[in-house]
């Protein structure tokens, strides 16, 4: 499998300044990137050096000026994903299916969702890696991902790459989320994470979350304690804070 180049938040892209674009309706619209992507949207404005592009209604991503090429009108109708934003029970509900297909712990997929895109299915980095979990076009093939903006094929295709990832490490979660974002290649180079600062702050905050999630949960009281699954597939290493 190739490797998975992911970028952290998606939502906020890097480039330089640009001057002021006109303001746009055209409901919808589709924004040609200089990378050779596109973004469909309903509408979008300035907002100082960037290009507000709202895929909804109240749902919007911050583009920079340079990174958009052109607009045109598009025929095509927006995907419901992209007109309403997804629920997060619904969301919550396919990360627990995915759970279960997987055995990969359920406040695992969450962290790596929440850190990826912010829970947004619509997302697109800069490198064109797409949806809830940041799905590199090649790799959404390689998982028999057709549709990485589906939410539901999204966290699947992204919680078997992760049982990979665990399974290739013995379960060693800092080293699978830094195979995660920097590729399983870096890591075997290394021997471990990677000296890149974007990856040991990536895998760092993760884990952060995901430490912070069972912690919440341990605090809850709860009637029934629920039995363990015995393909639970819980990263090992992530009860402790990863170093930088």
């Amino acid at each position: 499998m190739a490797p998975m180049r992911l970028a952290h938040i998606a939502a906020i892209w890097i480039g330089l300044a640009a001057p002021a674009l006109s303001v746009a309706q055209c409901s919808p619209c589709v924004a040609h990137l200089t990378n050779g992507f596109t973004i469909q949207h309903l509408r979008h404005e300035t907002v100082g050096e960037n290009v507000r592009l709202y895929l909804s209604e109240t749902g919007y991503i911050d583009v920079l000026a340079t990174q958009i090429e052109s607009y045109a009108q598009d025929d095509t109708p927006l995907p419901p994903s992209a007109q309403t934003p997804a629920p997060a029970a619904t969301i919550d509900d396919q990360i627990r299916r995915a759970s279960d297909l997987t055995g990969v712990d359920t406040d695992f997929v969450h962290s790596v969702i929440q850190y990826e895109s912010n829970f947004n299915p619509r997302a697109v980095s800069p490198k064109g890696a797409q949806g809830l979990m940041q799905l590199m076009p090649g790799t959404a093939r390689e998982l028999g991902v057709s549709d990485a903006f589906d939410p539901a094929a999204n966290i699947q295709g992204g919680s078997h790459y992760l049982r990979e990832l665990l399974l290739r490490y013995n379960g060693d979660a800092a080293k699978a989320l830094a195979a995660y974002n920097a590729g399983p290649a870096a890591v075997d180079r290394y021997q471990g994470v990677p000296p890149y600062p974007e990856t040991r702050r990536y895998v760092a905050r993760v884990i952060t979350s995901y430490n912070k999630r069972k912690l919440s949960a341990a605090q809850k009281p709860a009637a029934i304690k629920p039995k363990a699954s015995a393909k639970q597939a819980a990263p090992s290493s992530a009860e402790s804070t990863a170093k930088p």
